[in-house]
């Protein structure tokens, strides 16, 4: 170890030290040669043959260090697996009586939930009325993985070339590339035909099967087959980063907005005077209807943006 490496690990913090030895951090340690040259017999033996020691010391405590950290990775993944099936041996059996499914919750959204609601689905009625604040959860969650992998795999300037993204761009994979006619022109019939059919799904999730999840499913497999048909360069025409980011951001707020004082009032529901409007009519259900879009909306892009990331690294 040199004088300056010497220094600058003295400079360091106790839990910079602890941080750098869980990382495996070698930067000032250097490894133990595998073939030691033999040492030649000048003054500086004595120095030489204590930093060939050092190194063999050093390497021998990053080798038990990996020994430790598998057998602590093996032993924490044990007792995840023996706590989640010790939960699950502790659940109630199928069809007892005591069962938490046979209470007086599901006979409330059975009995009332389509007077209370006005959702002729009673499960969009459950998940969007009952429970709407822990749909909101579950959309902030879809938001929030997506967000981590483009904290991962985002691409851009600084750590991409303009060869390198146009060569992950399906049109410049080979020059004078010519697209696939079979692929496009099939695309080209199932792509407004699967958008159109993710809109209906989603307008119509409070009278029908569907809703916001399955609706924003179906739209955001017409934009990955869409990306994959006529390459990455041409979807990033109308769908950008920016775009991505406005359009999810905007639905989120507008769901909070409805939805999120539940967490004020301690899950109370509040009346928003909103009118229920006639069951099985389209313009029904109060606030459900525009909770179904906010949340196809948000599924659509989070779908197409994890494609896009583990594809080309860029939305």
């Amino acid at each position: 170890m040199s004088k300056m490496a010497k220094i600058k690990k003295e400079k360091q913090t106790a839990w910079q030290r602890f941080c750098a030895w869980v990382n495996g951090d070698t930067a000032d340690r250097p490894l133990m040669p595998a073939d030691p040259p033999a040492p030649r017999k000048t003054k500086t033996d004595k120095n030489k043959k204590q930093k060939t020691v050092s190194s063999r010391k050093e390497g021998i405590e990053l080798n038990r260090f990996g020994s430790i950290y598998r057998i602590c990775a093996v032993l924490i993944g044990v007792a995840v697996v023996t706590v989640l099936m010790v939960t699950v041996l502790q659940l109630p059996l199928f069809g007892s009586p005591d069962n938490p499914a046979v209470n007086e919750v599901v006979e409330r959204y059975v009995e009332k939930g389509l007077e209370e609601t006005g959702a002729v689905n009673m499960v969009a009625g459950m998940i969007l009325d009952y429970r709407a604040f822990d749909t909101f959860g579950e959309s902030s969650v879809l938001f929030l993985a997506v967000t981590c992998v483009t904290m991962l795999l985002m691409r851009d300037k600084n750590n991409t070339s303009k060869d390198e993204d146009l060569l992950t761009a399906r049109e410049h994979v080979i020059e004078g590339y010519e697209e696939d006619i079979i692929l496009t022109k099939i695309a080209r019939l199932l792509i407004p035909c699967a958008l159109v059919y993710g809109i209906y799904v989603v307008l119509n999730g409070h009278i029908s099967p569907g809703g916001g999840f399955s609706g924003g499913t179906i739209m955001g497999s017409a934009l990955i087959l869409f990306a994959v048909s006529f390459g990455m360069i041409r979807m990033s025409r109308f769908f950008t980063y920016a775009t991505f980011k406005k359009v999810t951001s905007c639905a989120l707020l507008v769901y909070a907005a409805s939805k999120a004082y539940s967490f004020f009032t301690g899950a109370n529901h509040l009346e928003s005077h909103i009118p229920l409007g006639t069951p099985g009519a389209i313009l029904s259900s109060g606030l459900i209807l525009i909770l179904d879009i906010c949340v196809g909306i948000v599924v659509a892009c989070t779908m197409y943006g994890f494609y896009a990331l583990f594809t080309k690294g860029e939305l």
